[in-house]
Order: C-alpha cells, then sequence, then structure tokens
C-alpha cells in the first residue's frame, strides 16, 4: 500500500485502484481503516522515521548530531526516502484543501518535532527554544528533500544539510 502511494502520490488518491494494487476491495479498505484519511495516517505513520528512537536517547550535543545526521540519510538515501514524497503532497495539500488534510499534515510534522524538541530539552534548552530549534531541524531537512527531489542535485544539497544539521546542533548554535 505504501508502495502505491509513494508512486501514484496522493492527490486524486482513488481507493479503488489502490486496492486492486494491494488485491483487495475499495469495501475491504474501508472496513479496515475507516475512512481515506486514516488510511493515509496508516500508510504515513508505516513509512515515516521513527523520531522518538532516533532522538530518544540523545542526551549530548554529539548525539543529536549523531541522530540528526541519521535522520538525513533515512529520507534521503534510507527506507522511508519515499515517505519525503507522500510528506511534501500532503503539507502542499493541506495548505489547500485543509479540511481533509490539515490535521493529517499537522500530525506529521508534530511527529518529528515533538521527539527531536524533548532531546534539545534534555541538553538544556528552554522549551519553546528547543521547539523553535527542532523545527529549525525538521523543516529546513524537509525542504532541502524537496530541491534534492526537483534538481537531483545531490552533492550541493548534501552540504547543505550537513551545514544544516552542523549549525542547529553545535552548543552555541
Amino acid at each position: 500500500m505504501v508502495h502505491h502511494l509513494e508512486h501514484h502520490g496522493l492527490a486524486g488518491l482513488s481507493l479503488s485502484p489502490l486496492a486492486e494494487a494491494v488485491g483487495t476491495s475499495k469495501r475491504m479498505l474501508l472496513y479496515y481503516f475507516g475512512s481515506r484519511e486514516n488510511l493515509l495516517a496508516q500508510a504515513l505513520a508505516a513509512s515515516r522515521p521513527d523520531a522518538e528512537a532516533m532522538f530518544g536517547t540523545v542526551h549530548d550535543a554529539a548525539g543529536l548530531h549523531s541522530a540528526a545526521r541519521a535522520l538525513w540519510e533515512a529520507i534521503t538515501v534510507g527506507r522511508q526516502r519515499g515517505l519525503v514524497r507522500m510528506l511534501l503532497q500532503l503539507l502542499s495539500l493541506a495548505t489547500t484543501q485543509p479540511e481533509p488534510y490539515g490535521a493529517l499534515a499537522a500530525d506529521a510534522v508534530e511527529v518529528m518535532v515533538g521527539p527531536i524538541a524533548a532531546a534539545y530539552v534534555r541538553l538544556g534548552h528552554a522549551e519553546r527554544d528547543a521547539r523553535v530549534r527542532a523545527t529549525l531541524l525538521v523543516s529546513g531537512l524537509r525542504g532541502l528533500c524537496q530541491d534534492r527531489l526537483v534538481t537531483g542535485d545531490t552533492d550541493r544539497i548534501d552540504a547543505a544539510a550537513h551545514r544544516l544539521i552542523e549549525d542547529a546542533t553545535s552548543p552555541a548554535g
């Protein structure tokens, strides 16, 4: 299912072709997932990086830096790289169609920002500053992923991501 969504996109998603691709019926998809939005939520949850696991054990600046680098690798060359396409589509759809996509998009952002912000708090940052820094890291890396997908300039984008990570995870940064 996730593979189908990664390759066919979210805009104009019809459950009938998805059901056919995964060997079931539209009725069964709705039975199991309840709604198209819940199906999308479950697909995103099943394929996104586990930020809680990646950042949950961070207790120093080196660990934060390492976790951020691991996140970048996961979303660009790792198993979750296909998720980035779905996530970017979801965020775009949420700006023009907030009713069906807004809450799902907000959750997709928070599930990344929350655990990273908690890591910053453990490093001594105030809650607001921690959320600002986590937002900078998450949104910056996501924007760089979009640039990478659009331009294909992996060398430039990887260098920019490493600079962002250095700046966002340095004790003085």
